[in-house]
């Protein structure tokens, strides 16, 4: 677990904000890029300060954050390490900039530089085996920093797919991708649906190169699990060539 500050904020497109925080402790943070998960602790509103549970090494945090009393327990969400600097003690966190609707996205928004972050490395998800023939990525608005990470660090021989569901045509942007992976953005511009619905959908029928994929889904829930079943039942996919996270659901709230 460590303690860093806010040092700016910028709005990245219409609909996502990226905060760069910073600190000495930084020096202690284990990155391991691509789509790497990150705890992210911030205090809620009212909060005078951010009060941090301990970090070991057998997730003893989570007991200690949930006897913490209320009125002390910051807010916890999972975010990717969009980049991380080693020589500057900076990070880059990419937030979905939904208003007020989401207390991560209301926090990202109101971010001002000095504000404290306490951040716990995770693992990643993106694993995939040396004789893939190609790669699909997918993913709606939430998964759109892991899947740019994981483009900006892939071998620049990597041939795919990567369909990115955005909310609207103004979130579509420039992408260091390798030359071989073609890059199809899906803006809902204004379409009520459930975000990762016209990814899977459009994915689903989709014309996909032969040989073995390696398949990485995100987003909310609905899209890695029915894009998975489609994959497996439809296309002959392995299930164990698919690596599928569902980072959020849809009319369910956050567990703190």
């Amino acid at each position: 677990m460590v303690r860093v500050r806010v040092v700016r904020t910028e709005r990245t497109t219409d609909n996502f904000v990226t905060v760069t925080v910073g600190g000495e402790e930084l020096a202690g943070f284990e990155f391991m890029g691509l789509d790497q998960c990150t705890r992210i602790f911030f205090a809620r509103p009212g909060q005078e300060r951010l009060h941090l549970p301990y970090a070991s090494a057998d997730d003893g945090w989570v007991a200690e954050f949930r006897a913490m009393p209320e009125e002390r327990r910051p807010h916890v969400r999972n975010y990717t390490a969009r980049r991380f600097d080693p020589e500057a003690l900076e990070m880059d966190i990419e937030f979905v900039a939904h208003g007020d609707e989401g207390p991560a996205s209301a926090w990202a928004l109101g971010a001002r530089p000095g504000d404290e972050l306490g951040l716990l490395a995770e693992g990643i998800y993106h694993l995939p085996p040396e004789d893939a023939d190609w790669h699909l990525l997918v993913g709606d608005e939430s998964a759109v920093p892991a899947i740019l990470s994981i483009l900006e660090q892939s071998p620049r021989d990597l041939r795919g797919l990567a369909f990115l569901e955005v909310p609207s045509s103004a979130d579509v942007r420039e992408v260091d991708a390798p030359a071989g992976v073609e890059v199809r953005w899906l803006a809902r511009d204004g379409a009520h649906t459930v975000p990762g619905q016209l990814a899977l959908e459009t994915v689903s029928g989709a014309a996909l190169p032969e040989g073995r994929p390696y398949c990485f889904v995100a987003g909310e829930n609905g899209l890695p699990t029915g894009l998975r079943r489609f994959l497996v039942k439809e296309r002959g996919v392995a299930k164990e060539d698919i690596a599928f996270i569902g980072y959020w659901r849809a009319g369910a709230e956050a567990y703190a």
